[in-house]
């Protein structure tokens, strides 16, 4: 058996879904529900989970809460499922839940995205060394909502405790660079979930994070399948299927003009479309319309029959 590292960096290798945080009309966290998704899921061969990430609403949770689900995610998963729990904010706020889940056995640390309004590339790197002094645990950055330079990329696979980096940029050429800059031993992940499986797999990433296939697992276990084996033909049209919900994801809503307001209400409507939990979202996201649940609904049904075409 390799080392704690080694096998995250092997789950790394594969389909990572998010769980997202089922909240009641009241919108407190229903960890009943959050357990039976988890389980779910895993029965149907998902063996990575993003817990208290930025699908999960994680900028909405308190500090306790982010505890509490990830204590809810090991509690409710078998050994061998990793579970990758976020953490962010000030190197204070980060630490605190470190250590809170240091203590529940989580496997490894995904590092948000920084929401710091001035950042700086060295500072940032110094960030990172602050939370892996604290910790055993493997670190697996989140690189999103900046624009940082290839040397900071490859800087940041060179810290001890970095097994991977998620990384959830729209620069596939940087992203190539990056990874022949960076540590040989550092898993790079699709941050972008399927509509980007193909094309950075080709850049040298070895998994990806769900998109579609947090409430339908088959189609991502499916496009990796294809990707690992070299499957382009194929995977394209996995892919492919993924891409009107996706796009759906993508939409504004109503009254809005930021795009990808919906993003996780429309996952939450997939899941409760696939018999699974999906509950009300916390402000600042505002729930689907009633025209914007029809349409998950239709569009759902497409990726259904997709599915079945596709995946026998």
């Amino acid at each position: 058996m390799g080392s704690p590292a080694d096998e995250v960096r092997d789950r790394l290798r594969g389909v990572a879904v998010g769980l997202l945080t089922p909240f009641d009309d009241s919108l407190e966290i229903e960890y009943d529900k959050l357990a039976d998704n988890a389980q779910s899921l895993y029965e149907q061969g998902i063996r990575t989970f993003l817990a208290t990430a930025n699908i999960s609403e994680y900028h909405s949770l308190s500090q306790d809460e982010r505890i509490g689900v990830a204590e809810t995610s090991v509690d409710a998963l078998p050994e061998d499922a990793c579970i990758l729990a976020g953490v962010g904010g000030s190197t204070a706020n980060a630490i605190e839940l470190i250590r809170g889940y240091d203590q529940h056995g989580v496997d490894a640390m995904m590092v948000m995205p920084p929401d710091h309004t001035y950042i700086h590339e060295q500072g940032l790197l110094d960030y990172y060394r602050e939370l892996d002094a604290v910790t055993e645990k493997p670190l697996v950055p989140y690189v999103r909502g900046f624009d940082p330079s290839i040397d900071y990329l490859a800087e940041l696979t060179q810290i001890d405790g970095v097994v991977g980096i998620k990384y959830a940029l729209k620069d596939a050429v940087k992203l190539g660079a990056a990874v022949a800059a960076g540590a040989e031993d550092v898993v790079w992940v699709d941050g972008l979930a399927e509509p980007y499986a193909v094309a950075y797999w080709v850049e040298g990433v070895e998994g990806f994070s769900a998109g579609v296939s947090n409430f339908r697992p088959e189609v991502g276990l499916a496009l990796f399948d294809a990707l690992e084996n070299g499957e382009w033909a194929r995977a394209r049209e996995l892919r492919n299927a993924c891409l009107p919900y996706q796009n759906f994801r993508d939409g504004a809503g109503q009254n809005n003009t930021i795009s990808g307001a919906i993003s996780v209400p429309a996952v939450k409507r997939g899941l409760e479309l696939a018999g699974l939990h999906g509950g009300q979202v916390r402000e600042p996201i505002r729930p689907l319309s009633p025209a914007e649940r029809e349409r998950a609904a239709e569009l759902y049904e497409r990726l259904d029959d997709d599915i079945e075409r596709l995946i026998k």
